[in-house]
């Protein structure tokens, strides 16, 4: 075969491989390329900013509720009325965004990943207000919900509409839309390298350097913009922490595969409470309204039992000394809670509310240890239980999620320590292997089917 045919032919090959409406190689010309790199720029900027806004608000938010909190305390015991009338109205309007915009409940990851492998179609325009709004109400309310999943959605949505103004074809929208979503999980975090792999590694699954290259330049422009309004300090602050080299490695392993089923148990829940809520006829309002009504009640009783996490794991990570009994209690707790929210259906993610839950079951397998061997697994693990904290945000997440890559590059950019590298690598390869024995699925792609299943009895019954 002449090499001209031969080229010819591959060229025509890959242009049928393009899917999502796009009739040839968006990136055939310069004129092209130019464009979309354009356009590219401006979506970057626009979550930079956008995605700093979310996180600034979310930051007042939290603030006002301490300071409600502080207020109802003095109030004696009449002041539980304000925390539990507060996160069930905010709860409430929050389920109201997304009921006007379905598209924005829940974590909005799973949407993302549908776009990209073609389940589904471009959203509107109105998941960009109904993801910002609900979520800074629900998860600055309290409510045990990450901000990491609306802010992928804003970064996507936002991506999506660049890509509309400037008549880029569907192929570069759905391009736009997946790796500008990694650009806001960056900018959630100010985690530049973990945004970008999670695009690469979670959503869509390929290392093609036109993916790569996109994701990258991307979330590199959103994470420099961004650290114009916010820090651009990381989200922990953690002193120089470090294993104990080879010696230790058996243990984060061992670690990791108790982690696992835990992991798997997660997952089990949150996809067992969506099932539970859409076989109830209560209207999804008035549930949402009583679950933050049940939210608010738990930060009267301990602020650290409920909302994101975040304050918990600075708290850990500090040193502070916490007795097993506490450690147990919220753990129990929060493993049931953030289930619970994210059944509300309300804007909000599960990254966060995972990494506390990591950190905790870390802290508790220190202590237990500890406990148990004394002397011969302080020599291993070391004196502080930070070490192993950090190992477990890893874990879990791996187990849960699995993305193992992005779980300790994330973790590393939020601690800004590279101490239990070694440690972390291990024990979420560890839970990723004992989650694949157990066949479990991971948490986005259970939530992804489960929503184009709902979708799809949403069509028939328009349809009959």
């Amino acid at each position: 075969m002449p090499r001209g045919a031969s080229l010819h032919n591959t060229g025509t090959a890959y242009i049928r491989s393009v899917k999502f409406g796009a009739r040839e190689d968006p990136f055939s010309s310069r004129r092209h390329i130019a464009r979309f790199a354009l356009a590219l720029a401006v979506a970057g900027v626009g979550i930079g900013l956008v995605g700093a806004a979310f996180r600034w608000c979310l930051h007042e938010a939290e603030q006002l509720r301490e300071l409600a909190l502080t207020w109802a305390a003095s109030l004696g015991s009449w002041g539980v009325i304000v925390p539990v009338a507060t996160v069930a109205v905010c709860a409430l309007i929050g389920r109201v965004c997304a009921r006007i915009t379905p598209r924005a409940s829940g974590s909005g990851i799973q949407d993302v990943e549908a776009v990209w492998r073609e389940q589904e179609g471009l959203p509107g325009f109105g998941v960009l207000p109904a993801r910002f709004i609900g979520g800074v109400l629900a998860i600055g309310s309290g409510m045990t919900l990450g901000r990491e999943g609306p802010s992928v959605h804003l970064g996507a949505s936002i991506g999506a509409q660049v890509a509309r103004w400037f008549g880029l074809s569907d192929y570069e929208r759905k391009l736009m839309y997946t790796t500008v979503g990694g650009a806001g999980l960056a900018v959630a975090f100010n985690a530049p390298i973990g945004g970008a792999l999670f695009t690469i590694e979670e959503v869509t699954r390929s290392f093609r350097i036109r993916v790569v290259l996109t994701t990258l330049a991307a979330t590199s422009i959103a994470v420099g913009v961004s650290r114009y309004l916010i820090p651009a300090d990381p989200i922990f602050a953690v002193s120089a922490v470090s294993d104990n080299g080879f010696a230790s490695l058996w243990l984060f392993a061992v670690f990791g595969a108790l982690t696992a089923p835990i992991g798997a148990a997660y997952n089990a829940l949150v996809i067992g409470l969506l099932r539970v809520t859409d076989r109830m006829r209560i209207r999804a309002t008035i549930r949402a309204t009583v679950i933050g009504g049940i939210l608010g009640a738990v930060l009267w009783i301990n602020p650290l039992m409920a909302g994101s996490g975040e304050s918990l794991n600075q708290l850990l990570l500090s040193g502070v000394g916490v007795s097993l009994g506490m450690l147990a209690l919220l753990t129990a707790v929060r493993f049931l809670l953030g289930p619970l929210s994210y059944a509300a259906g309300t804007p909000g993610g599960l990254f966060a509310p995972l990494l506390a839950l990591g950190a905790l079951w870390g802290s508790v397998f220190y202590t237990v240890v500890t406990m148990r061997a004394g002397d011969a697994a302080a020599a291993i693990l070391g004196d502080s239980p930070i070490p192993l904290i950090i190992v477990g945000m890893a874990a879990f997440f791996a187990a849960t999620v699995r993305a193992p890559l992005t779980g300790v590059v994330l973790v590393v950019e939020m601690t800004a320590t590279t101490g239990v590298i070694a440690g972390m690598l291990i024990a979420s390869v560890s839970a990723v292997f004992v989650s694949v024995l157990l066949r479990t699925d991971p948490i986005y792609d259970r939530l992804r089917v489960r929503m184009l299943e709902r979708q799809g009895t949403s069509r028939q019954r328009s349809a009959e």
